[in-house]
């Protein structure tokens, strides 16, 4: 059998996906190509459970026909996610009611899985039985970004957001996007306390 080329996007994207803990530091996320779901409410909800699901179930499936048709393998990237509890400026409110928490969950996918692809596995995860909620793959560029890696439960990420935002005023910064983290820790695995989790927030320099 011939060996699978390997694309290791872990290291090609270590500078994005490897923060310091204790330090803030600034990275420019290029254009990359993301599996997405969109959402609104509670982590615990049916429907995040479901968009969950959804994005690992198109990913893995993707990764095992790219690799037994490309014959290129790849790992499936963390899952990431996107939160905003008010419309008009983008901001993530931690504090809010959980019922007003807006999200996207998304999973970053290599250059060359195409729509097509993905449109194949969905085929394929529907043909098992299997439901999928509505999802998206789409090209994604955050430029600017501040982040910081948090260690610990996600419910106390609040301090840690702040230091972020002290980062972005004291610097002469201003947001430019939505709160981003990434979920480097698996929570049906990993202990509370060790759970890793990078926030990262896209900025631009302030005017005036």
């Amino acid at each position: 059998m011939k060996t699978a080329k390997k694309v290791d996007l872990r290291k090609q994207f270590k500078y994005l996906y490897s923060p310091p803990v204790n330090a803030i530091q600034t990275v420019d996320a290029p254009l990359m190509n993301f599996l997405t779901v969109k959402g609104s409410g509670d982590t615990t909800s049916a429907a995040f459970q479901k968009a969950i699901r959804t994005l690992y179930n198109l990913s893995f499936t993707t990764k095992f026909s790219v690799k037994k048709e490309e014959g290129i393998d790849y790992p499936v990237m963390a899952l990431e996610g996107l939160w905003w509890t008010s419309n008009r400026t983008g901001e993530f409110n931690l504090q809010a009611a959980r019922k007003n928490w807006n999200w996207t969950l998304m999973i970053m996918q290599p250059d060359f899985v195409t729509r097509d692809r993905i449109a194949d596995s969905a085929a394929r995860i529907s043909e098992r039985g299997r439901s999928l909620e509505p999802f998206q793959l789409v090209a994604f560029s955050e430029g600017l970004a501040a982040q910081i890696m948090h260690i610990g439960p996600y419910s106390t990420e609040a301090p840690t957001i702040e230091k972020i935002r002290s980062f972005i005023r004291e610097n002469g910064f201003t947001t430019n996007g939505k709160h981003h983290e990434i979920y480097l820790g698996d929570p049906r695995r990993a202990t509370p306390s060790k759970l890793r989790t990078i926030l990262r927030q896209p900025i631009r320099k302030a005017q005036g």
